[in-house]
C-alpha cells in the first residue's frame, strides 16, 4: 500500500511542459555566448586581423583545466592574445549538458526530498560504461600523425564500427548517452554505431575535452618517414613518452586549430600547440570527474567514443594505472572495452570468460579479441580487386535470405559472417610477422599483450623454474620487470625541439568567403536565420501511409533529397550554429546528412519529442486510400485536414502507443504522469510503476499546442534571440505549427499548406519573411514544389528594416519555359497577394 501512496505523491510532482533531450528539463538548450557579435574592441580587432569564422553555439565542456596543463599553455597564451587581441572567455553550457542536469524549481525539488525521505529508493547500481575507439582514419591507413587534423573514416572504419555495434548488440548493451570529441571520425563512428542499434535518438554530447593528442608541427605527417629523417627513437619519445611534447604548431601552420569554426567558443589558452600524453590525458579528466561519473552514478550507461590517447588517459584514471604501465596500454580501432563499477565506482576485474579478453593493466573486457576482423577485411579487399564478380560476403550473408529479417536479426547475421570471415582471413596470419602499426601510440610499437598472454608467459617461466602451474588459477602479477625503451629520460619535463622538418608557407587569413569546388567564392552568411527542413521521403511516404509517431527510416530517394538540401545550403553560403530535430528517425537523419553534406557535423544537436510528427492514433500505419474506403472521405478529411478534430486513440497495448517505446517510457521526463497509465503498467507488471501521460492520438491543433510553445519558450529566447543561425529538420505537421506562428497563417487555412520533402525553407529574421533558394534548374521554385493552397500566406512581399524590398528575394529565371494555362492559374493564385485572397 504505501508503495502505491508513493506513485500519487509523485504523480503530483509532475514537471514543465517543453523539454528537449534524454533526462532534460524544458528547454535543455546549450545556453550561449554571443561572441562574435558581442561589441567587444578585442573581438572587433581579432576580426578584422584574423577574420576568423563567426561564433557557433557554446559546444565545449565549460570546466576549468587542471592545474599543469593550463600552466603548460599559460606562456603561449599571452603571446597569442598579444598577437591577436583576443581575451579569454567565460564558457558556458555545450550542448545542452549542464541544462539537461539542471535541477527544478525549488519547490519542486522541496516536495521530491520530501517524498525520498518518507520512501527512500533503493541505492542505484551504477551503470555500464562502454569505450570505443573510432574506425580507423583515412590516415591511419596512411601511417600520418592526425591530432586535430579532421579526416574521416574510411570504408574500413566504418566496417570496424558497424562490427563493434553488432558485437554491443549480441551482448544486450544499451546505452543511455554518449560522449564524443569534435573531430569527424569520432563523430561518424558515433553515428553509424547508433543508427545500426537503432538509437540514433540518443543524446550525443560533442566536446573538444575528447579529441585526440595535439601533435604539433607532426600533424599531417608520415610516420615512417619522420622516424627515417629525425631517427625512430627521437619519433618513438615523441609517440610512447608520457611527457615528452613534440613541437609545436605556429598561428600560421595549416593544422592551427585557432582558425576552425567548431573552435571558435574556446580561448586561445585552450586551444594546444602541442601535447605530451600527460597534457592530453589532464584536458580529458574533467569530461570523468564531472560528466562520466555522474551518469553512472544514476544508473545510466555511458558510451565513449573517443581517440586512442584520450581512451588511454580515461583508462589510466580509472583503473589507476601508473605512469609507467600506461605506456604499455593500446587501444585498438573499432572493438567495445566493457567496464562494469561497484557502488564506489572502483572498476570490477573482468571474470575468466572464454568469449572475452583484457589488455595487461586493464579491467575492462574487449568484446573480441583485436586484429581478426582487421586481417579479414583486408583479405576481402584483396578478393575484391582480384576476383571478377566478387561480391561482398557480408553483403550475401544477410540479403540472400527468402524471410523477411528483423533489424536485430540482420545484425547478428551480419556479426556471424564477419566472424566466419575472420576465421578464414585467421590461417593467413603470420605469427612472426611485425604488428601493423594502426597509429595508435602505446606499448611502444610491441603487440597488444593481453591477460591471458601474460599467464601462459609467466607460466612457462614458473615450469622452467620446476614450480607448479594451474592457468585456471592464476596468481602471477607483474614484478615490474617489463622493459622498454624510453628513448630518454621520461621525467624531462621541457619538450624536444629538433630541427624544422619540412618548410610550410605562411596562411593567410580567413577569407569572408567560402571556396566551394566547382563554384569559386562563396560569400559566408552571418546573419541570424531559421532554415526549416522538412524530412527526406520515407517509404511510408511513398506508400501513402499515416506515419505518426512511428520510426522509419529515410528512402534512398529521401537520402539523396537530403544530401541535395545540403549541397544548396553550402551553395549559398549558409552555416548553421545549432540544430534542432525531432525523436524521430526520419528527422535526424535528415539532419545528419545536411551537416555531413555541409561538413559541420560538429555542431550540436538538440533532440525533442516536441518536434516529433502529429500523433495519428488508430490511423497510424494505414493507408490514407484505406482509412478514406472504411470510413467515408468525409471523414477522412476532417482526421486528415481538420484542425481540431483528432483521429481515434490507440490502445495503452497498442505496439503504436508511444507509452511502449522506451525512447518514450524511459527517456521522456517533461510530461506530467497519468494516474490511468500508472494503475494499468503497475497491474501489467506486477509492482508499482509510473507512467507518464503521452499522446494517444493528436489533431493539428494538439501538435501545434506543444511545437509552438517549445519554439517560443526555448528555441528563441536560447538560439534566434542570441543571434544565432538555426536549422530545424522535423516533420510536416510540426513545420505547419512553426510556419503558422511564423507567418501569421489563420487557423482555418493552415490546414491547406502542405511542406515538400527535402527542401530548405528560410525564415530571414530581419525581414520576417520566407524565402526559396534557387536550385540551379532555371525554374521558379513555386512550379516546383507544392506548397498547397496556403501558400500565399507564407510567401508574402519580402521587406528590409527600412521598408525597401529585399534583392534576394528576387530570384532571376533564365530560359523559356512554357506553362499550360491551368499551371498558369495556380502560380497565379499562390502569387496572389494576401489580402485579395481574403477579400475574395
Amino acid at each position: 500500500m504505501l508503495c502505491y501512496i508513493n506513485i500519487l505523491c509523485i504523480l503530483l510532482l509532475s514537471t514543465g511542459k517543453h523539454g528537449t533531450v534524454a533526462f532534460q528539463r524544458p528547454c535543455g538548450v546549450a545556453r550561449t555566448v554571443a561572441i562574435a557579435r558581442q561589441a567587444s574592441p578585442d573581438t572587433e580587432s581579432r576580426s578584422n586581423t584574423n577574420n576568423t569564422l563567426s561564433r557557433p553555439i557554446s559546444n565545449g565542456y565549460s570546466m576549468s583545466m587542471s592545474g599543469n596543463y593550463q600552466n603548460s599553455l599559460q606562456e603561449k597564451g599571452k603571446l597569442l592574445r598579444k598577437l591577436f587581441g583576443r581575451r579569454p572567455l567565460e564558457l558556458d553550457d555545450d550542448d545542452g549538458y549542464n541544462s539537461m542536469r539542471s535541477e527544478s524549481s525549488k519547490m519542486i525539488s522541496v516536495l521530491k526530498s520530501i517524498n525520498n525521505v518518507l520512501f527512500p529508493k533503493p541505492r542505484v547500481e551504477p551503470g555500464t560504461l562502454i569505450l570505443v575507439r573510432h574506425g580507423e582514419s583515412l590516415w591511419n591507413a596512411n601511417a600520418t600523425f592526425t591530432g586535430w587534423a579532421d579526416p574521416g573514416l574510411s570504408e574500413r572504419g566504418r566496417r570496424e564500427v558497424e562490427h563493434a555495434a553488432r558485437l554491443l548488440l549480441e551482448g544486450g548493451y544499451e546505452i543511455d548517452i554518449v560522449f564524443t570529441s569534435r573531430l569527424k571520425r569520432a563523430i561518424m563512428s558515433s553515428w553509424i554505431m547508433l543508427q545500426e542499434m537503432e538509437q540514433i535518438y540518443k543524446p550525443v554530447f560533442k566536446t573538444w575535452r575528447l579529441n585526440e593528442r595535439m601533435y604539433g608541427a607532426l600533424t599531417g605527417l608520415c610516420k615512417f618517414e619522420t622516424a627515417e629523417r629525425l631517427g625512430a627513437d627521437l619519433v618513438q619519445e615523441w609517440r610512447g613518452s608520457l611527457r615528452t611534447r613534440p613541437p609545436p604548431l605556429t598561428p600560421n601552420d595549416e593544422f592551427w586549430p585557432g582558425r576552425d569554426r567548431k573552435y571558435a567558443d574556446l580561448s586561445l589558452e585552450q586551444i594546444p600547440m602541442t601535447e605530451s600524453l600527460l597534457d592530453c590525458m589532464e584536458r580529458t579528466a574533467p569530461v570523468w570527474e564531472d560528466k562520466i561519473k555522474y551518469e553512472l552514478r544514476h544508473g545510466r550507461n555511458v558510451m565513449v567514443v573517443g581517440h586512442a590517447n584520450t581512451l588511454r588517459g580515461l583508462v589510466k584514471t580509472i583503473d589507476g594505472i601508473s605512469d609507467e604501465d600506461i605506456q604499455m596500454v593500446s587501444i585498438p580501432t573499432g572493438i567495445p572495452i566493457i567496464y562494469k563499477f561497484d557502488r564506489d565506482l572502483k572498476p570490477i576485474p573482468p571474470s575468466a570468460e572464454k568469449s572475452t579478453v583484457s589488455q595487461v593493466h586493464m579491467k575492462g573486457l574487449f568484446l573480441e579479441k583485436p586484429g581478426l576482423l582487421k586481417e579479414a577485411l583486408k583479405r576481402e579487399e584483396e578478393w575484391a580487386n582480384q576476383v571478377p564478380g566478387y561480391n561482398n560476403t557480408l553483403a550475401l550473408s544477410s540479403s540472400q535470405m527468402s524471410v523477411p529479417l528483423t533489424s536485430l536479426e540482420r545484425s547478428l547475421l551480419k556479426l556471424r559472417a564477419e566472424r566466419e570471415l575472420g576465421e578464414w582471413a585467421g590461417q593467413f596470419i603470420d605469427p612472426n610477422a611485425a604488428p601493423e602499426d594502426d597509429g595508435s601510440d602505446g606499448n611502444n610499437g610491441k603487440p597488444m599483450q593481453f591477460i591471458e598472454d601474460q599467464i601462459w608467459s609467466d607460466g612457462l617461466q614458473a615450469l622452467e623454474r620446476g614450480d607448479q602451474f594451474d592457468p585456471d588459477l592464476p596468481t602471477f602479477k607483474d614484478d615490474g620487470s617489463m622493459e622498454f625503451s624510453q628513448g630518454g629520460d621520461d621525467n624531462d619535463e621541457s619538450p624536444v625541439s629538433p630541427y624544422v622538418i619540412s618548410s610550410k608557407p605562411c596562411v593567410t587569413s580567413v577569407p569572408s568567403q567560402v571556396l566551394v569546388p566547382g563554384m569559386g567564392k562563396t560569400p559566408v552568411r552571418r546573419d541570424p536565420v531559421i532554415v526549416i527542413i522538412r524530412h527526406g521521403k520515407t517509404g511510408h511516404n511513398l506508400l501513402g501511409l499515416f506515419t505518426g509517431w512511428d520510426d522509419v527510416a529515410l528512402a534512398q530517394d529521401g537520402i539523396e533529397e537530403a544530401k541535395e538540401a545540403g549541397r544548396l545550403l553550402k551553395r549559398y553560403g549558409f552555416e548553421f550554429d545549432v540544430v534542432y530535430t525531432s525523436w524521430l528517425s526520419r528527422a535526424i537523419e535528415t539532419a545528419w546528412h545536411v551537416l555531413s553534406e555541409m561538413d559541420c557535423l560538429w555542431l550540436p544537436i538538440i533532440k525533442t519529442w516536441r518536434l516529433n510528427e502529429r500523433m495519428y492514433g488508430e490511423l497510424t500505419g494505414l493507408s490514407k486510400q484505406m482509412v478514406k474506403q472504411r470510413h467515408g472521405e468525409t471523414q477522412f478529411k476532417a482526421w486528415r485536414r481538420g484542425y481540431k478534430t483528432p483521429p481515434p486513440k490507440v490502445s495503452s497495448f497498442s505496439p503504436h502507443y508511444p507509452g511502449n517505446d522506451p525512447r518514450y517510457s524511459k527517456y521522456l521526463s517533461d510530461l506530467r504522469y497519468s494516474v490511468r497509465e500508472s494503475l494499468i503498467r503497475s497491474i501489467e507488471k506486477g509492482r508499482p510503476t509510473l507512467a507518464r501521460k503521452l499522446p494517444k492520438s493528436e489533431s493539428l491543433k494538439d501538435c501545434m499546442d506543444r511545437t509552438i510553445p517549445f519554439f517560443t519558450e526555448c528555441i528563441v529566447p536560447q538560439a534566434v534571440d542570441q543571434g544565432k543561425r538555426v536549422l530545424i529538420s522535423s516533420s510536416e505537421n510540426a513545420i505547419r505549427g512553426l510556419l503558422m506562428h511564423l507567418c501569421d497563417i489563420p487557423e482555418d487555412k493552415i490546414v491547406e499548406l502542405e511542406i515538400p520533402n527535402g527542401l530548405p525553407i528560410i525564415f530571414d529574421v530581419k525581414s520576417k519573411c520566407v524565402k526559396l533558394l534557387d536550385d540551379g534548374s532555371g525554374r521558379d521554385p513555386l512550379e516546383v514544389h507544392n506548397f498547397g493552397k496556403a501558400a500565399s500566406y507564407l510567401f508574402r512581399p519580402c521587406l528590409n528594416e527600412d521598408g525597401s524590398p529585399d534583392e534576394e528575394c528576387m530570384i532571376s529565371v533564365d530560359g523559356d519555359f512554357s506553362l499550360t494555362a491551368e499551371e498558369q492559374e495556380v502560380i497565379d493564385l499562390i502569387k496572389k497577394p494576401v489580402a485579395a485572397v481574403q477579400g475574395k
